[in-house]
């Protein structure tokens, strides 16, 4: 039976050997089990450029060769603290890497999938700073500094991002539904997935007259995941690893 998977907001680091391990677990076990893939954003919790290859980045790229080697064809979305993530990496891991946002078809339905942060419009502050960051001039002078500064400005990013979310309402940090609809309706879908909230769930609403869902995909944590599991009997949410029968 055909079936696809989703996953996102992993955040894989050395800070994280646990979360690191549940996913070379998953690249091993699960992920070879499926025809396709789709990873949509924050894969890592930082990334500042792809001649980085210190641990554990070297394992990781060599698992998720295997797994495209082994006939799994992936996808990896851009996430708002790995947008760095270029061509070199894509090589070396035989991941292919997609426009945020995108349109597929899933099981003959035409479906958007984005990582998520676009959809918090009312956080004005983080549209503001994405915008900057992603400046193509911005990011060719980030490229060009020696890896010791990258890091230290990397830090430096996340720490004041710590800080300002500690000051905003929570809602804030949501999608805002209009921006939803509206990627929705510019796209023609009924269906969206995304990431990036932490937040799960399944949200049905009405969408120009039609029955609408949005899939929120969940945070991984060190030593239990969830994944979105699509396929001809419907979509279902799947923990890795399962229970113990």
């Amino acid at each position: 039976m055909a079936e696809t998977l989703f996953i996102s907001d992993l955040h894989l680091s050395g800070e994280r050997p646990d979360t690191v391990q549940l996913f070379l677990d998953f690249l091993q076990q699960r992920a070879p089990r499926t025809q396709e893939l789709y990873i949509l954003g924050d894969l890592f919790d930082v990334w500042i450029g792809d001649d980085l290859v210190q641990p554990p980045i070297p394992q990781i790229k060599d698992a998720l060769r295997r797994l495209t080697a082994g006939g799994t064809r992936a996808w990896l979305m851009h996430g708002n603290r790995d947008f760095l993530i270029g061509p070199a990496f894509c090589r070396e891991t035989g991941l292919e890497l997609l426009d945020d946002p995108v349109k597929i078809e899933l099981q003959g339905t035409p479906t958007l999938l984005m990582h998520g942060d676009l959809l918090c419009s009312d956080d004005l502050a983080y549209q503001a700073f994405r915008q900057h960051v992603r400046d193509p001039a911005m990011i060719e002078r980030f490229l060009a500094l020696p890896i010791p500064q990258r890091i230290e400005t990397a830090a430096s990013y996340r720490a004041q991002s710590g800080e300002a979310k500690s000051t905003k309402a929570a809602d804030i940090m949501d999608v805002n539904q209009q921006t939803v609809e509206g990627y929705m309706l510019e796209q023609a879908v009924q269906q969206l997935i995304h990431g990036h909230t932490h937040r799960p769930g399944l949200h049905r609403f009405e969408l120009a007259g039609r029955p609408a869902q949005r899939h929120v995909l969940a945070a991984w944590q060190p030593r239990q995941a969830e994944l979105l599991r699509v396929d001809e009997r419907g979509w279902q949410r799947e923990p890795f690893p399962a229970p113990a029968p």
